[in-house]
């Protein structure tokens, strides 16, 4: 059963790893920290496949660690001091065909850091509203709130832009 699962798991991550991938760099905007949260999510799934519960619980379970993974390098990224080397600061590469730079981005990147999750899930990912309350470990109809809240606040938001 456990091997059973195991391999499961791998042909998963496998099959998804361009999803996982584009969900670690909307949070990270780097080709780096995201291949390497992608990487740690894999350890660290493979590592613990053994505290699934179910097999149906594999997509949410592991959405959740890529997320907290990104979580984390995105944290730490935070706390990191920038310091020039010979009067240099080295820039860092942007994967174009992942960069998105519009208006509706930008607004959802200034929303409450658990409103852009549920969005980001929702619409970039296409998960389900019970895959996303699983992954964030809410409630579905906090979700269901905050999901048509945020929408909302974005339909204002790119409105009074547009009047501009």
């Amino acid at each position: 059963m456990k091997q059973d699962l195991y391999g499961k798991l791998a042909a998963y991550i496998i099959e998804n790893q361009n999803k996982f991938y584009r969900l670690a760099f909307s949070y990270l905007k780097n080709q780096e920290d995201a291949l390497d949260a992608v990487q740690n999510a894999v350890c660290k799934a493979l590592e613990h496949y053994g505290e699934l519960r179910s097999e149906a619980a594999l997509k949410t379970w592991f959405y959740r660690i890529v997320l907290n993974e990104s979580l984390i390098l995105l944290k730490a990224k935070r706390r990191e001091v920038l310091t020039e080397d010979d009067g240099r600061l080295e820039l860092p590469y942007e994967e174009k065909a992942y960069h998105i730079y519009d208006d509706l981005y930008d607004q959802i990147n200034r929303m409450e850091e658990s409103v852009q999750k549920i969005i980001k899930l929702r619409f970039f990912e296409e998960l389900t509203l019970d895959e996303i309350a699983q992954i964030l470990e809410m409630n579905l109809n906090t979700v269901k709130a905050k999901l048509y809240r945020g929408l909302k606040t974005l339909k204002i938001a790119i409105g009074e832009e547009a009047d501009v």
